[in-house]
């Protein structure tokens, strides 16, 4: 589904990713862990077209397409989708009137014609309870007002509405309590298929006990430099990131 190779890319002056290489088959869910400042943002960034951020050498091929050549909203309608780390408020756009909007744009890319107004209130009543977000959140301003957990638990609705294929949770975690990270990672793990794959950034365990991921990787300054099971976020729980620090500078010295 996902290539990545040779991955290089810059914020301004500053190279942050430093050669990235990454598969991800269909179906598959990776975890991407790492420091602060690790570059584990500005891959996601870079995958769905952020413009403030650089490729300078490398490719990403998604499902045979060149991602380099698409702007963000090309790659939004084949089918990519990102969870944001702090999801914006959008004052005087309500939930419904902005769903709307994007479902129907990414159905029209898809060469289908607009939901009648029936169909879509049906879609959106089913994808509602899938998630357990309140109907009246739907009616209010997108994210106006929310607090962090709904603001996150709003994210899964839109992925759930807009069905797509690969996507990113960008420490959608971060923030919440133990009932709303349940709620959060049980509405992901409902809309998880054989087609669907998806990248996990995260800095803690406790997401991945509800998301098992199948592969876990850990990036630092720019690389990936281990990759691993869910056996590795366990011990990155109990020993934290010291003991790959560790294991790079006793490499590079020898």
């Amino acid at each position: 589904m996902l290539e990545i190779k040779n991955l290089h890319a810059r914020a301004g002056e500053k190279e942050i990713l430093k050669g990235i290489d990454l598969t991800i088959n269909d179906g598959e869910i990776h975890a991407l862990m790492g420091t602060n400042g690790a570059g584990k943002s500005t891959l996601s960034n870079v995958i769905v077209g952020n413009p403030a951020y650089e490729v300078t050498e490398g490719e990403i091929i998604f499902n045979g397409q060149n991602l380099l050549e698409m702007t963000a909203d090309q790659r939004a309608n084949a089918g990519i989708f990102m969870s944001f780390q702090a999801p914006v408020e959008i004052p005087g756009v309500s939930m419904t009137n902005f769903m709307k909007a994007a479902v129907n744009a990414r159905r029209q890319a898809q060469g289908k014609e607009p939901l009648k107004a029936s169909d879509f209130i049906k879609l959106m009543k089913e994808k509602r309870q899938l998630v357990e977000i309140d109907q009246k959140l739907l009616k209010r301003s997108v994210n106006e007002g929310f607090s962090g957990g709904e603001k996150k638990r709003n994210e899964i609705f839109q992925m759930a509405m807009l069905e797509p294929t690969f996507c990113i949770l960008d420490e959608t975690d971060s923030g919440l309590d133990v009932d709303a990270l349940r709620i959060v990672a049980t509405g992901f793990n409902k809309l998880r298929t054989e087609e669907t794959s998806a990248i996990i950034i995260t800095h803690y365990q406790r997401l991945l006990d509800y998301i098992q991921p199948d592969v876990v990787h850990v990036l630092i300054d720019g690389k990936i430099v281990q990759t691993g099971g869910p056996d590795l976020a366990l011990k990155i729980e109990n020993e934290g990131f010291d003991f790959i620090v560790k294991n790079l500078t006793d490499s590079n010295e020898q």
